[in-house]
C-alpha cells in the first residue's frame, strides 16, 4: 500500500493497523508531512511494527519502481484512456499478479486526491463504490476497504496459471519511455493538434493498459534503437 503526501500522521497509523488486520505487511509513504509521529503509533494501536518498516520514498515513481502492476484508487472521475475496476475485481486481480511480482495500490493525499501525473504508470483505477451524494472517502478508511477485499479475493481468487515472463516493472517501463521520448525527436514526430502535449501521456496510457512484460519492453526498446541505428547510418 502506498500512500502519498497523507497529511495527518493518525492516518498513517490507522493505515497500518488496518493493513495488520488484513494479514499485510508493506506500507510506503511518499513524502508524508509528519512522520515518524507519535500520534501515528497511537493510532496503530498493535501495528507499530508496520510502521518501523514503513519505506519512505521522495516519489511515486521511487516508491512503484519495482512493482509490476499499479493500481490507483480515486473517486473523481476520469478521462475514458484510464480502465476503471470495482474494488473487489481489483483486489482479486491484485492477488493472482502478486504470485507473479510486487504490485503497488495507491491512496493519495486527504484534501485533493491523486494528480494525473500521479497516475503516469497506473494500469488501471480501483474505485470503491459509494453512495452517489458523496464519494470522498478517509484514506485510513479506503485502505482498510482494500485490505479486506485482498483478504477474501486470498481465498476466493481463481487460480491463474503463472506468467512465462514477469510484467514489466514501473522503473523498466520509465526507461522505454524515456527512449521512446528520444526517438520521437529524432524523427521529429510530434502531435499536430493544437496541445501538443498529449501525445507522450496518450501513447503512455495505451501502453500500460497492455500491460506489457518484460521481454515485450525489450522488444519495443530494440525496434527504437534499431531506428536510431537506421538514421544514423542514412546521417553519416
Amino acid at each position: 500500500m502506498i500512500l502519498v503526501e497523507t497529511s495527518h500522521p493518525g492516518n498513517i497509523g490507522a493505515a497500518a493497523r488496518a493493513l495488520k488486520n488484513m494479514d499485510l505487511q508493506e506500507l510506503v509513504l511518499v513524502r508524508p508531512r509528519q512522520f515518524p509521529s507519535a500520534e501515528a503509533n497511537a493510532r496503530a494501536s498493535g501495528a507499530t511494527d508496520i510502521l518501523e518498516k514503513a519505506r519512505v520514498c521522495a516519489t511515486l515513481a521511487e516508491a512503484a519502481a519495482d512493482c509490476t502492476l499499479v493500481l490507483a484508487t480515486t473517486s473523481r472521475e476520469r478521462d475514458h484512456y484510464y480502465r476503471v475496476l470495482d474494488v473487489r475485481d481489483a483486489a482479486q486481480r491484485a492477488v493472482a499478479a502478486a504470485a507473479q511480482g510486487p504490485v503497488g495500490i495507491v491512496f493519495g493525499p486527504e484534501q485533493s486526491g491523486l494528480t494525473n501525473d500521479d497516475l503516469a504508470n497506473t494500469h488501471a483505477l480501483l474505485r470503491i463504490p459509494t453512495g452517489e451524494h458523496y464519494a470522498s472517502l478517509n484514506v485510513a478508511m479506503a485502505v482498510q476497504i482494500v485490505s479486506y477485499e485482498i483478504l477474501r479475493a486470498r481465498g476466493t481468487a481463481v487460480p491463474v496459471a503463472p506468467r512465462e515472463v514477469p510484467l514489466a516493472t514501473a522503473q523498466n517501463m520509465e526507461l522505454m519511455y524515456a527512449h521512446l521520448a528520444d526517438v520521437l525527436e529524432e524523427i521529429d514526430f510530434r502531435e499536430r493538434t493544437q496541445n501538443g502535449s498529449n501525445l507522450h501521456n496518450r501513447i503512455r496510457r495505451f501502453l500500460q493498459r497492455a500491460e506489457l512484460d518484460g521481454n515485450e519492453v525489450n522488444i519495443l526498446r530494440g525496434i527504437l534503437s534499431a531506428v536510431q541505428q537506421r538514421r544514423r547510418r542514412a546521417g553519416a
